[in-house]
């Protein structure tokens, strides 16, 4: 079986020598990786895999060889998990049903609505599509579903067609020191480079160094000057929390390599879309944010700013006051996205999300017209085009 995944693999493009195929043969002798297809995926990509652009490559032979196997060494007990059997009103609706349930026909009959049922109710409502409770396809509540509702004390998000969260929710911070699957992503980022000398001499001038000491009649003239940075400035404002918990390693991955490569580089976060705040720590960002306009007043126009989410959200979080899931805007994220734009001409929006759906997501599709259709995908490629655009 490997034999042959080894000689797909070489016809698949990947140049996979008989030495780190041996090296996979020794260290699943030694029994390193579990017997899961998982576990020998992430084994083998990372004994015969050298360069991340090969990646999908080798997922895509993986996947024509190992098609079916669910367990190598034999199938295991499938377990229920135990939340499954305590939501007994969460319901398993089909894509027909589903399309029967309408929406309640815009933002305004929305909220007036939940006001309404927050005025009748009185006690606790499980299932049906009317109160405010657990399950059912009422457009308020949790572990229900409703093409376009409020989600009111669940844990986490399911179908991702809330339009506000009645919750408090945890994000977790970006880590800016992952290594694996950044060096292609800080190749595609020195596109962005513009180097200046700065600071005190400390750094060898070798040149001058063998020029001075050789009209000083080859006695050692030591010449020093100031060491090379990127003197490009970048404004970095990344998404964070719900539909963007998909892509926190890749966004790790970017966040890692432009701490690396820009001096100047300060960020914030925001969730789905940048409101008048914006933050630094998202365990503090109910209680410490940064008012976006002391941030469009602090850094000069000649920032390079760049956006990086899915852009997948509700369209009233674009274009309505009082649209953000969290919190009550009294101006809509499209106003603060121009003023963003208008300060900072030179932006970008990376997005995470795969091209493909980006014409069956209405809210990137109206993202991507506010920047002025700057928007590019979250990979390699795009990444360099995004540099090509902001250079």
């Amino acid at each position: 079986m490997l034999i042959k995944f080894f000689f797909m693999l070489r016809e698949g493009g990947l140049k996979v020598s008989i030495t780190e195929f041996l090296t996979l043969l020794e260290v699943m002798e030694k029994r390193i990786a579990g017997y899961s297809v998982e576990e020998f995926y992430y084994l083998s990509r990372a004994c015969l895999v050298k360069d991340e652009a090969l990646f999908d490559r080798f997922d895509r032979v993986f996947s024509a060889h190992f098609k079916g196997v669910q367990d190598l060494f034999g199938e295991e007990a499938a377990e229920i998990p135990e939340d499954w059997l305590r939501r007994a009103f969460e319901l398993g609706l089909t894509d027909e049903e589903k399309a029967l349930i309408e929406s309640l026909g815009g933002w305004d009959q929305l909220m007036e609505m939940l006001k309404k049922r927050l005025a009748e109710q009185d006690g606790r409502h499980e299932g049906g599509s009317k109160w405010i409770g657990t399950g059912g396809t009422s457009p308020f509540g949790a572990y229900g579903y409703n093409p376009e509702g409020i989600r009111i004390g669940q844990e986490g998000s399911r179908s991702r067609r809330a339009v506000k969260v009645w919750d408090k929710r945890e994000f977790r911070n970006l880590d800016d020191s992952v290594e694996l699957g950044t060096r292609n992503l800080k190749v595609a980022l020195r596109r962005l480079r513009r180097f200046a000398r700065e600071g005190a001499a400390d750094e060898l001038d070798l040149p001058d160094t063998i020029e001075s000491t050789a009209r000083n009649a080859g006695l050692l003239d030591i010449k020093m000057v100031p060491e090379r940075h990127n003197a490009v400035k970048v404004l970095l404002f990344l998404d964070i929390g719900g539909s963007m918990d998909d892509h926190v390693r890749v966004c790790e991955e970017l966040f890692s390599a432009a701490r690396g490569e820009f001096k100047h580089l300060e960020y914030f976060y925001f969730h789905n879309c940048v409101y008048e705040g914006v933050w630094k720590e998202n365990k503090r960002r109910h209680t410490d944010r940064t008012p976006t306009h002391d941030v469009l007043h602090k850094y000069p126009a000649d920032y390079k700013l760049i956006f990086v989410g899915d852009a997948t959200m509700s369209p009233y979080e674009i274009h309505y006051p009082g649209g953000s899931v969290e919190h009550w805007n009294e101006e809509a994220g499209s106003t603060w996205m121009k003023r963003l734009l208008d300060t900072y001409p030179k932006a970008i929006w990376l997005n995470p999300e795969p091209t493909q759906r980006w014409d069956y997501t209405p809210s990137i599709q109206m993202i991507s017209e506010i920047m002025e259709n700057r928007m590019y995908p979250l990979t390699v490629n795009g990444l360099e085009s995004g540099m090509r655009e902001l250079s």
